[in-house]
């Protein structure tokens, strides 16, 4: 027993006072580290705090919202807003390790091809940045490697690719390029709508930003806080996009066929088309020429061949009174400076249908009738005398006609557009009535239709105590006064409908971002502007104009329908400068109106420039197509030129359905039509050209040469045809009532232009309707010998 206790180690008092040294050295030893803590604490925490945040993503990040989508009636989308991308540099993080830098530089290298040269020069001169912006507005398919690299328990993770990250955001996209593109208007960078329904409704299609905040609770936990984005709301429109490219097709036809035809430049300065349904007020369509692509704003090609505007948005002045403008050519363009280009490109911008004013012409006249009938003025039973002009104040203001109709009732005036019959009305109904029945059909008062940019026309008409005898007879035939043509036809809608003025309107609903209706846009009455019986007589008298042997607006018939209507010629200021705008407006079907619609050419492209058959030609064009695809009946037998005009058109949206669905691209003609061999099939673009499509070619060619010729060459054969050197049928002219002599008709010709001579004035007469060519002008006439600026 005594030996195992000796053998067993005894916890000497060394032992024990090493012990207490040791334990008094490593409480010294902490306590000077609690102290030490304490003054860091006290003295630098908040910078070490700020150190540590630093390299968390504790910050505040803004998460952006989506813009509403536009759509058209039918559910197409017209607008919408893609997600991108912008790649964000943190150059102090990615120094904050060494390790970081290499692995970093090649993954954005790789992926992005960017310079590396560049990247590492930036990072050494900017060591303290923490956002610099590699690219922007990248697709998420263009990340998705990078974005691999960075994913947090990602199978391809990087943890040493470090400092890089995405800042989302949306950009705006329009997948139907320029159609409708005057209606849809367009958004800026910072996603504000400019024009259109952009401009109108933003506060609609706009949300709200979201929010993810950083933030060390009292433990020093960092956590996070996210308030989602609100998304913006979606529009539904009344646009029809196939009505909507219809009209855009044939507006686009009209520039091809017209451009540079009698001078440098578009077929028009401008040609707008409306389309409306008379019992609610929806616009189906409205177009103008020239366009642009949405996606693609400033593009300076679209500014060629427009005329040119100064920096107030108004014409420049060509060297004559009689020229319509200066228009923009190539070595134009390239001369200009960026300012100057925007004030041209604000005038591509505006939407011709709703922002231009200009004296409607002609196509007022029912106005005046209805005037006439409603107020009790006249019954509609009247018979006037034409003979060719009145005299007021000592000027004579002319008849379409110059040379006289004789008897004209009140249905032939409006058939055959008789300014002498319109007058003579004028006088009965007298300035009070008229002035008041021009506010009650809108005129000078704006229609509030949504979008951004309608004209103010308040002003631009006479008012009953400014009216003389001769703003009152002038107006009677639609000169003398400024409307838009929104204006026009919302008012010309209720005179074919029974009266009813509807707000026009171009939004049917707003849906939330889950797609649920938020806002229904009924249709508004807002006044009955004359009675159904009166109604019923406009139609009777505008039956005329397109199915009477007299009428104005023959041409402007499609094939299998019978519509009414009224054409219109305007006289622009200063007056007697040869410079007119042309229009027709028309309803469909002739017995019972569903639509309405307006087409203006401002200016036409040619020498003679006071024929309504540039816009009747359209209208037909438009309908022929438009009235199938609404489902509305054919009312009249079709000839057989009628049905073969149908059935190549039929042929030709074949060929084009088939073309997107094969992805085939075939020849087109200027036109856009397809180009046909000798056995009626399609040409593809890839085909070797052959004999018969090179011929074919060079008859397009020789055609449009022969059309154009020289300027006097243009203005005669050219000019007699009006576009018929195409050789299609709907733009064929109405042959003359070959038992009908007009006086003009035994007057000489004119062998340079085809026109007649008048042997007292010497003006040219024109031979289709036997207007005159450099006649008298307006009483308001006064000739600017500097060749002012002019404007809309």
């Amino acid at each position: 027993m005594s030996r195992k206790r000796s053998k067993a180690q005894k916890f000497t008092i060394g032992m024990k006072k090493k012990l207490a040294v040791l334990f008094i050295v490593v409480l010294t030893a902490f306590v000077g580290l609690s102290i030490r803590l304490i003054l860091i604490t006290r003295d630098n925490g908040e910078a070490y705090e700020k150190q540590v945040l630093s390299q968390q993503k504790y910050d505040s990040t803004t998460i952006p919202y989506r813009r509403g989508e536009i759509l058209d009636a039918n559910g197409t989308v017209l607008a919408y807003s893609e997600k991108v991308y912008n790649v964000i540099l943190d150059a102090k993080l990615v120094l904050s390790d060494e390790k970081f830098l290499e692995p970093t530089v090649s993954a954005l290298v790789r992926c992005f091809g960017f310079d590396e040269g560049e990247i590492r020069n930036y990072i050494s001169e900017h060591p303290d940045s923490q956002y610099y912006t590699l690219a922007k507005q990248l697709t998420y398919d263009q990340i998705s490697e990078f974005q691999g690299l960075i994913t947090i328990g990602g199978e391809n993770q990087d943890e040493n690719v470090q400092g890089v990250w995405f800042e989302e955001n949306y950009v705006r996209k329009y997948p139907n390029g320029s159609m409708a593109c005057d209606v849809v208007g367009f958004t800026t960078s910072d996603n504000n709508g400019l024009f259109g329904l952009e401009e109108y409704y933003n506060d609609v299609l706009s949300g709200s930003n979201g929010r993810i905040y950083g933030y060390l609770d009292e433990d020093s936990n960092l956590e996070r806080t996210t308030i989602p984005a609100t998304d913006g709301n979606s529009i539904v429109t009344t646009i029809d996009g196939n009505l909507q490219s219809i009209v855009e097709k044939y507006l686009q036809e009209f520039n091809d066929t017209y451009k540079d035809a009698y001078r440098e430049g578009n077929g028009a300065n401008n040609i707008g088309c409306v389309i409306m349904d008379v019992n609610n007020g929806d616009v189906l369509a409205m177009g103008s020429y020239p366009k642009f692509d949405l996606n693609d704003t400033k593009n300076p090609e679209n500014l060629i061949g427009m005329p040119r505007v100064d920096e107030r948005g108004l014409k420049i002045a060509g060297e004559s009174v009689y020229d319509s403008g200066v228009y923009i050519n190539q070595a134009m363009l390239d001369g200009m400076s960026d300012e100057e280009k925007m004030w041209n490109f604000n005038a591509l911008w505006r939407n011709f249908c709703i922002s231009d004013t200009y004296e409607p012409g002609s196509v007022a006249k029912p106005f005046t009738v209805a005037t006439g009938i409603e107020s009790g003025m006249i019954t509609g039973n009247e018979v006037y005398d034409c003979g060719g002009y009145l005299e007021f104040g000592g000027h004579r203001i002319y008849c379409h006609n110059r040379y006289g109709d004789g008897a004209v009732s009140v249905a032939r005036g409006i058939e055959i557009s008789c300014n002498v019959a319109m007058m003579k009305i004028g006088q009965v109904i007298g300035p009070d009535i008229f002035a008041q029945f021009q506010k009650n059909f809108g005129f000078g008062l704006k229609t509030n239709i949504d979008l951004a940019g309608e004209a103010r026309t308040a002003g631009l008409t006479y008012s009953a105590e400014d009216m003389g005898s001769s703003e009152l007879a002038t107006g009677t035939f639609g000169q003398g006064f400024n409307v838009d043509m929104i204006e026009m036809i919302t008012a010309f809608s209720s005179l074919v409908n029974g009266g009813k003025y509807y707000e026009p309107h171009v939004v049917r609903k707003i849906l939330n971002s889950s797609g649920a209706t938020v806002k229904s846009i009924e249709p508004r009455v807002l006044r009955q502007t004359i009675s159904e019986s009166t109604s019923d007589k406009i139609i009777e008298y505008c039956n005329l104009v397109v199915a009477g042997d007299e009428g104005t607006g023959k041409t402007a018939r499609p094939a299998g329908y019978m519509i009414g209507g009224k054409t219109g010629t305007a006289e622009t200021v200063p007056r007697r400068n040869r410079q007119y705008v042309v229009s027709f407006m028309g309803y469909a079907p002739a017995d019972d109106p569903q639509i309405a619609i307006y087409v203006v050419v401002d200016r036409p492209n040619a020498m003679d420039q006071a024929d309504a058959k540039f816009a009747t030609r359209v209208v037909r064009k438009v309908l022929t197509e438009a009235l199938p695809y609404l489902n509305i009946p054919m009312t009249e037998p079709v000839t057989e030129e009628e049905q073969a005009e149908l059935d190549e058109l039929r042929e030709k949206e074949i060929m084009m359905a088939a073309s997107k669905q094969t992805g085939v691209e075939y020849v087109l003609d200027e036109n856009g039509d397809p180009v046909l061999d000798e056995d009626g099939n399609p040409i593809p673009v890839d085909a070797e050209s052959s004999g018969e499509a090179a011929e074919s070619e060079e008859q397009e060619g020789e055609g449009k040469a022969a059309n154009q010729g020289d300027d006097t060459g243009a203005a005669s054969e050219g000019q007699a045809a009006e576009g018929d050197a195409e050789g299609d049928g709907i733009w064929e002219k109405i042959p003359e009532d070959e038992n009908a002599e007009p006086v003009w008709k035994s007057f000489e010709i004119d062998e340079a232009t085809g026109y007649y001579i008048d042997p007292e004035s010497g003006d040219l007469i024109n031979p289709e309707d036997g207007h005159s060519i450099g006649g008298e002008g307006l009483p308001d006439y006064e000739p600017d010998e500097e060749g002012a600026t002019e404007g809309n």
